[in-house]
């Protein structure tokens, strides 16, 4: 499914606005690939990204060529977990918060 133009620049307005729902953004992209389903998770984390940080300044932050990341939470995309985890660790110290993986 191909994003509009307008749905991202919805999502990046509510983002802006709603805190709480950044937060939640960000957590359902990681509970969604860790469930299993890494293709939703990884669109969910790159329109997370693009409403946050962006994809030249968390290039900066981890080292990465910008193109590359978005190359690796593109469709096609298999970011390395070494890469993940990186990306997501510098997510939360961007957004001020901490992910914790509880079991149910």
């Amino acid at each position: 499914m191909v994003l509009t133009r307008e749905f991202k620049e919805l999502v990046k307005a509510r983002v802006e606005r709603d805190p709480k729902f950044r937060t939640a953004l960000l957590k359902e992209a990681v509970d969604t690939m860790l469930t299993g389903d890494v293709a939703t998770g990884k669109a969910v984390l790159r329109d997370y990204i693009n409403a946050t940080i962006g994809f030249e300044r968390l290039g900066k932050a981890t080292g990465t060529p910008a193109k590359s990341l978005m190359r690796m939470f593109g469709p096609a995309g298999n970011p390395r977990s070494d890469n993940l985890f990186s990306v997501i660790s510098l997510l939360q110290k961007d957004a001020h918060l901490k992910l914790r993986v509880t079991t149910k």
